[in-house]
């Protein structure tokens, strides 16, 4: 299906393949494998950078910079969802300002504040409104609650049921097999269902962009991010460099998730490429490299339940991603109690559960940081009285990546011109898109 468009209107998309080590990738790549990330590797390119401290390489604190244009001192978002705590402006409602028709699935830490979006899905863990739309409503819903609930791999039967309306409604015939490999083979591994819903958030975005024909439009996908932190240690290209192995018990030997990673995005980003007078950017924000060391993550089973049984006091908990979740409280003292509470809670007697607890005033944004594995015999101890943990928790992911700088940027021959320098901040990237639309403001959409 082409688009059915005004030659002369610019059109831009950003893809953001969060995390993606595009060396990595390369290494997959053969004169017969992987067309669309060969052509993408033939583009103009540059490497970005980000933040300097490890603490601050946080997809959540770069891709503000990217949307807003600035550093993360500068915007001052540290935590998954705080956009909304924000006032910095980002590029989507300054883009509609010049009356250019927005659209976004999934940005990350992104807040709706669009007059009149083409389509807004919101990421899965920042509390803002999607369009009003009955499709992007119930995508929100059903996207949030199966992805922060996968280390469960509990999926309810109103989301599994409006996930299989969607794939029946956007999924692109092409990609038929591939949706029907990673569904037959998802049983036991959680990569393929977050290959299978980036594939879907991607062909939910194809069929928006061609229908609504917005001037601007971006699409977040993660499961590349998740997979590298997971299973890089797999990776087949990697296996004469790299000492650490995963336990046979964690992942067969034989599998290789980076590469069917590749085979997915592969699909992808050649759609993108054969969208006919749209230009585009294919960004990473930063991306990982190889742990040096086993670390193991966990995620609490229930939030709420858990605040309870250490007797804290609340009026809400927000999970985030993996091990975080946001706490809110009535006022400033209660939160408070609960930091010093939350903060008395150790492991075995002498490592602590949270080591992580930032206080926001009424509020606490907390990590459940415990790095070892937590067996049968694990304890928690609290108030002097310890209990057995493993009923509290599940198992997440043996950490497999790590976060670095280095970020990746490609642009389509239009957009070169706009593109920022070799080695610039990450945030650069916003300075391309609205330079892009600028020296093209005597074209207005149609």
């Amino acid at each position: 299906m082409e688009d059915a468009r005004d030659p002369g209107r610019p059109r831009l998309i950003l893809v953001e393949l969060n995390e993606i080590n595009f060396d990595v990738a390369g290494s997959y790549v053969s004169p017969t494998k992987l067309p669309g990330f060969r052509k993408l590797l033939s583009w103009s390119s540059i490497h970005t950078t980000a933040e300097v401290e490890y603490e601050s390489l946080e997809p959540w604190i770069q891709w503000p910079s990217v949307h807003c244009g600035l550093t993360a001192s500068e915007h001052n978002i540290y935590r998954l969802g705080d956009i909304t705590k924000s006032k910095a402006p980002q590029m989507f409602e300054q883009l509609e300002g010049k009356h250019l028709r927005i659209g976004a699935i999934s940005a990350m830490n992104a807040e709706n504040r669009l007059a009149n979006p083409a389509y807004f899905i919101p990421d899965p863990w920042t509390q803002t409104p999607s369009d009003d739309s009955w499709w992007s409503t119930v995508l929100t819903a059903a996207v949030s609650q199966a992805v922060n609930d996968n280390s469960k791999s509990v999926l309810t039967a109103r989301s599994a049921a409006h996930l299989a309306l969607a794939l029946a409604r956007f999924a692109q015939p092409k990609h038929y097999a591939m949706y029907l490999r990673l569904l037959a083979g998802s049983r036991g591994s959680p990569w393929r269902k977050a290959l299978l819903l980036d594939l879907l958030l991607h062909d939910i975005h194809i069929r928006l962009f061609r229908k609504q024909q917005p001037d601007f439009s971006t699409l977040f996908l993660n499961a590349g991010a998740h997979i590298q932190h997971h299973y890089f240690f797999n990776a087949r290209t990697l296996r004469d460099q790299l000492s650490m192995r995963n336990p046979s018990w964690y992942i067969a030997d034989g599998l290789d998730p980076i590469g069917e990673l590749m085979d997915v995005y592969d699909l992808i980003l050649r759609d993108y490429q054969e969208i006919p007078g749209v230009d585009v950017i294919v960004a990473t924000g930063l991306s990982q490299r190889p742990y040096d060391r086993v670390k193991f993550y966990y995620r609490l089973n229930s939030h709420t339940e858990f605040m309870r049984a250490a007797g804290i006091s609340f009026k809400d908990v927000l999970p985030r991603m993996t091990r975080d979740f946001l706490i809110e409280f009535a006022d400033a003292a209660e939160a408070e109690a609960a930091q010093r509470r939350l903060a008395s809670i150790s492991i075995d007697g002498d490592t602590r559960m949270f080591g992580d607890i930032d206080n926001r005033g009424s509020s606490l944004f907390v990590t459940l940081t415990y790095p070892q594995e937590i067996t049968a015999t694990t304890t928690f101890t609290i108030d002097g009285k310890s209990s057995p943990l493993a009923p509290h928790v599940t198992f997440v992911a043996i950490k497999n990546g790590m976060h670095q700088q280095k970020g990746f940027a490609f642009f389509t021959p239009n957009l070169t011109r706009f593109a920022p320098r070799e080695g610039d901040h990450v945030k650069e990237l916003y300075g391309t898109i609205m330079r892009f639309f600028d020296a093209n403001a005597s074209q207005p959409a149609s």
